[in-house]
């Protein structure tokens, strides 16, 4: 069986659909390709692909309630394609979002459905994820802890000789079971849609979110986006970033 997932994200590195793609590769077997969504020019190479498979699995943002413009325009192309060769395809989707609750994604989920009904594809359903940008920070915590523990242990060994520290070990696993914790919904919903895309069945619509207090969540994502505001340009995001004059 081939499958193949789209990163429809149009960031080019250490995007959210990315990082939820590759858990979702871990729940599926057979053949797997992976490509990248993001100008017109990526269309004809991701619809060869398209040819032989038996499922895709689109993963991408929550833009303005609905599916980035982008996408739109190969789904249409997409469509054109599928009803000419008579393709078959079983279609999936995980959506992730800033908001906290997954359940923001359901318009966009909608929008894959009806897709599929006018293509003649199967809708397989999706996963709708809330919280992405803040869980895709997750995994470079967790690279940032898989650094201190080496670290720990290389200063361990060379001043007493101890490869195993027990204080580095310990604050570790606690660190990587918290990271984990978070996690968790997320794992369990692409681990269940992964078991449908092997059998080519329905795994319906699913909603979940980073496991964290939403008052708490809250708080950290006002300080990650003043931080991200202040590296793009100022605190008041792009107004003390440079302009290009343009000619009118």
């Amino acid at each position: 069986m081939k499958t193949v997932f789209i990163n429809c994200s149009p960031k080019k590195r250490f995007c959210a659909s990315a990082y939820f793609l590759c858990l979702q590769r871990l729940f599926v077997r057979g053949e797997k390709v992976d490509e990248t969504l993001r100008t017109p020019a990526d269309h004809d190479r991701i619809l060869a692909q398209l040819q032989d498979a038996q499922a895709v699995v689109f993963a991408l943002p929550l833009y303005v309630d609905g599916v980035p413009s982008h996408v739109l325009r190969f789904l249409e192309k997409m469509e054109s394609c599928c009803k000419e060769k008579g393709l078959r395809l079983s279609v999936y989707c995980i959506a992730n979002n800033g908001f906290i609750e997954g359940k923001q994604n359901e318009p966009l989920m909608q929008v894959f459905e009806n897709f599929c009904a006018r293509a003649g594809l199967s809708w397989g359903g999706g996963v709708g994820i809330g919280g992405g940008v803040m869980l895709n920070v997750t995994r470079l915590l967790f690279v940032l802890q898989i650094g201190l523990l080496l670290l720990n242990v290389a200063l361990s060994l060379i001043h007493t000789g101890n490869l195993f520290p027990k204080e580095a070990w310990i604050n570790f696993g606690e660190n990587a079971a918290l990271l984990l914790f978070f996690n968790l919904g997320v794992l369990y919903y692409l681990a269940r849609m992964g078991r449908h895309i092997r059998k080519k069945s329905f795994s319906g619509k699913k909603y979940t979110r980073i496991l964290l207090p939403s008052f708490l969540f809250i708080l950290f994502a006002d300080i990650f986006f003043l931080i991200v505001s202040v590296f793009e340009g100022g605190i008041f995001r792009g107004w003390l970033a440079k302009k290009e004059l343009r000619e009118v």
